[in-house]
C-alpha cells in the first residue's frame, strides 16, 4: 500500500472523527490545519475538503474589545450559559505572537477554567503568528473543524481593538463590541471605524460600584450609534449591559443574537454575507500564499537583502525596489 494512500485513509478516518464530534480528534485536526509544513498543508486541505459538506449550521460570533475589558471573563460566562441551555460552544482564542520570539502565552485555558471543563465546550488557543487583524491566519479552517464537530456556536476572541478588525468581522456572522464602563473619555478613544462593524455593543462589569457609570455608557454609545450610518438595514444595533460577574444581561445578549440571525436569515443577508466571506477568504489565501511563495524563492531572497540596504540607506525608493522584486520573481515563475 502506497503511502500516499495511506495518508488518504489516515485523513478520511481523522474527518469521520472529527464529524463525531471527538475532542481530541478536533484538536488534532486544527493542529494540522494550523501547520506550515507542505506535506501537512496538503493534508489539511484534504480533511477540510472532506468536512465541508458538515459545515454551515453555527453561529459564529466574534468579540473585541481593547484589554481589560474582561473578554475572556465574559466569554467564560456567556459559553457557560449557553452550554447550560443545551448548546455546544466552541472557543477559537487568539493570543498575541512576540514579534522577536514568535511565542505567545496561550493562556485562555487558565483564564476559562471552567469553561475549559465543561464536557459540551471547547477551547482552543492560538497565536497570531503576527497576522493583522487580531486572529490567527487559519482561523477560517479552524472554524469549519469546530462547525464540523457539531459545536453550535463558534466564539472568536481576537487579540484586540485596531484598525484591522475587519478581518474578523469578514469572518464571522455577527461582530460584537465589548467595552467598559467609562464615560464620554471612552467614547472618544474608540475608533468610529470599530463601533460601525458592530453588530452588537456590550458594555461589561455593569455590577456593584460601576453600575450606574455602566448605564450612563450604554445611553451615551446608544446615541453614537444613532449618528452613525446603520451597517444593515434590517438590524438596528442595541447596546446591552452585562455583567460576567453575576452573570446578568447573559440571556438577554443570547436573544439579541439569536433575533440578529432571524432577521439576517430573512431578508436573504446572511447568505450573501457568508458568500462574500468565502470570496474574501480565496483573495486572501491567494495573497498570502504569494507572498510565501516570494520568501521561499532563493533568488528573490538574495535580491530582497540587496535591495533592502539600499532603502535603508536611502539610495533606492521603496517603491522601485518592490518593482525589482516582483519583476525577478515574475521572471521565475
Amino acid at each position: 500500500m502506497s503511502d500516499k494512500h495511506t495518508d488518504m485513509q489516515q485523513i478520511t478516518e481523522l474527518a469521520a472523527r472529527v464529524v463525531a464530534g471527538d475532542r481530541r480528534t478536533l484538536a488534532r485536526a486544527i493542529t494540522l490545519i494550523e501547520s506550515r509544513r507542505p506535506t501537512d498543508r496538503t493534508k489539511a486541505g484534504e480533511l477540510l475538503r472532506q468536512i465541508l459538506p458538515h459545515t454551515g449550521k453555527s453561529i459564529r460570533l466574534g468579540f473585541s474589545g481593547a484589554p481589560g475589558v474582561g473578554k475572556s471573563s465574559f466569554i467564560e460566562t456567556f459559553g457557560t450559559f449557553l452550554t447550560r441551555q443545551g448548546l455546544k460552544v466552541a472557543v477559537l482564542a487568539i493570543d498575541p505572537s512576540s514579534t522577536r520570539s514568535g511565542g505567545s502565552i496561550l493562556g485562555d485555558k487558565t483564564r476559562m477554567e471552567l469553561l475549559s471543563r465543561d464536557p459540551n465546550a471547547f477551547i482552543r488557543p492560538s497565536p497570531s503568528g503576527g497576522a493583522l487583524g487580531g486572529v490567527a491566519r487559519r482561523t477560517r479552517e479552524a472554524m469549519l473543524a469546530t462547525n464540523a464537530a457539531g459545536y453550535d456556536v463558534v466564539i472568536i476572541e481576537t487579540v484586540g481593538v485596531g484598525q484591522s478588525e475587519t478581518q474578523v468581522s469578514d469572518m464571522v456572522d455577527m461582530f460584537i463590541l465589548l467595552l467598559s464602563p467609562g464615560g464620554g473619555d471612552e467614547l472618544q478613544g474608540i475608533k468610529r471605524g470599530i463601533m460601525e462593524l458592530a453588530d452588537l455593543v456590550i458594555v461589561n462589569k455593569a455590577d456593584g460600584e460601576f453600575l450606574k457609570a455602566a448605564g450612563r455608557a450604554a445611553s451615551e454609545h446608544q446615541a453614537a450609534l444613532h449618528l452613525m450610518r446603520p451597517k444593515s438595514q434590517y438590524w438596528q444595533v442595541p447596546v446591552l449591559q452585562t455583567s460576567a460577574l453575576t452573570g446578568s444581561g447573559m440571556q438577554q445578549v443570547w436573544d439579541n443574537i439569536t433575533a440578529h440571525r432571524d432577521a439576517m436569515q430573512g431578508s436573504g443577508e446572511w447568505s450573501r454575507h457568508r458568500a462574500a466571506q468565502a470570496r474574501a477568504w480565496m483573495w486572501s489565501e491567494v495573497h498570502d500564499g504569494l507572498l510565501d511563495m516570494l520568501h521561499e524563492d532563493a533568488a528573490t531572497e538574495k535580491l530582497a537583502a540587496k535591495l533592502e540596504k539600499q532603502v535603508l540607506a536611502g539610495t533606492l525608493p521603496a517603491s522601485e525596489a518592490a518593482q525589482q522584486l516582483l519583476y525577478q520573481f515574475r521572471k521565475k515563475t
